[in-house]
């Protein structure tokens, strides 16, 4: 009895003095991998993983407990690092939000961000463009309450993302609401039958170019994207199937980047790169134009574009229809389109 005590005294001390690793590990597979590398970052940190052939990965990290970037080189996450945590990750790019998931120690905190950010796309996923000033107002404040009582009800969640978690909540409705509001504002400044901004000469995907006054003679949709952005990428089968659908009938396609250096490491070569390789990969069809300078495109500017993805309908003779028109997955389009065609 006394060796069997003495033994676990000692596996007691031992457990008690085991060091706490000084470093999180990660590792995950991706599906569909976008790249060879991964980045994890936050403004003061960064750290490039290779992923193999497969689309596995593997390495260790010290970190200051907090939310981190997850970058593939198309689309990123966040997910949440502390040293001592083992998290494996796996990730299907071809529904990136829907896929990532989390396992293993610490794994929790990263699964509740997900599911979060989920929850907060599905939220923001509504048809606003109907609603006023005040309609925003009521919308979004029982958005918020959805959100608060999420957070509120997470369990065994680490405090430092809980706590920042809530404080960003104002942020995201107003932010979200802000843009809303500015379609509203917009539809007022832009309104039906008011003559179209324009623009001159904007580079093909084949090199040749394109002015907004070749185009007039038929409706004109025109599809304000990026091939950074999550939301314009989920819209592109719609729109395939609406130019399939449509295409016999008087209306043109537009597809218009407004990929830019910033966004592509400082590079507008990698910009362009990047755009022409997505519409090569996705098989994108319609008149694909690439905006001279990203965010800052005059013709950005006038139809004060401040997210993405932005529709725009114009009528045969270049004067706007709707300056934030219905994207091509919602059933509004089709009925829009279906009494002008």
């Amino acid at each position: 009895m006394k060796n069997i005590l003495l033994l676990l005294s000692i596996i007691t001390l031992i457990s008690c003095d085991a060091p706490t690793k000084d470093f999180a590990t990660f590792s995950g597979k991706i599906t569909n991998k976008n790249s060879d590398s991964i980045v994890i970052r936050t403004r003061e940190y960064s750290k490039t993983i290779a992923v193999q052939q497969d689309g596995t990965f593997s390495d260790t990290l010290n970190v200051t407990p907090g939310i981190y970037n997850f970058y593939d080189g198309g689309e990123s996450t966040n997910l949440f690092l502390k040293n001592g945590y083992n998290i494996h990750m796996t990730l299907d790019t071809e529904q990136f939000d829907e896929t990532a998931s989390y396992t293993g120690e610490g794994s929790e905190n990263s699964n509740f961000l997900a599911q979060k950010s989920l929850l907060e796309e599905k939220l923001m996923d509504q048809d606003f463009s109907d609603l006023d000033e005040k309609g925003l107002d009521t919308t979004f404040a029982t958005i918020k309450k959805e959100l608060v009582a999420y957070i509120s009800s997470a369990k065994n969640i680490d405090t430092i993302l809980t706590t920042a978690s809530m404080e960003n909540v104002d942020a995201i409705i107003e932010g979200n609401k802000g843009y809303f509001a500015s379609i509203v504002a917009l539809r007022r400044e832009l309104p039906k039958g008011a003559p179209s901004p324009t623009f001159v000469d904007y580079e093909n995907y084949d090199g040749t170019t394109t002015s907004l006054s070749d185009l007039k003679g038929k409706y004109t949709y025109i599809d304000v994207w990026a091939t950074w952005c999550g939301p314009c990428k989920v819209e592109i089968p719609a729109l395939k199937e609406l130019e399939k659908d449509y295409h016999d009938k008087n209306i043109t396609f537009v597809s218009l980047s407004i990929d830019d250096d910033r966004s592509h490491k400082g590079s507008w070569d990698l910009a362009k790169s990047d755009w022409k390789a997505m519409i090569a990969d996705k098989n994108l069809s319609g008149v694909q134009l690439f905006a001279p300078e990203g965010w800052k495109t005059q013709f950005i500017r006038d139809f004060k574009i401040n997210g993405i993805p932005r529709f725009i309908l114009l009528d045969p003779e270049g004067n706007i229809v709707d300056a934030s028109a219905p994207r091509p997955s919602d059933p509004k389009l089709r009925t829009m389109l279906g009494s002008l065609l």
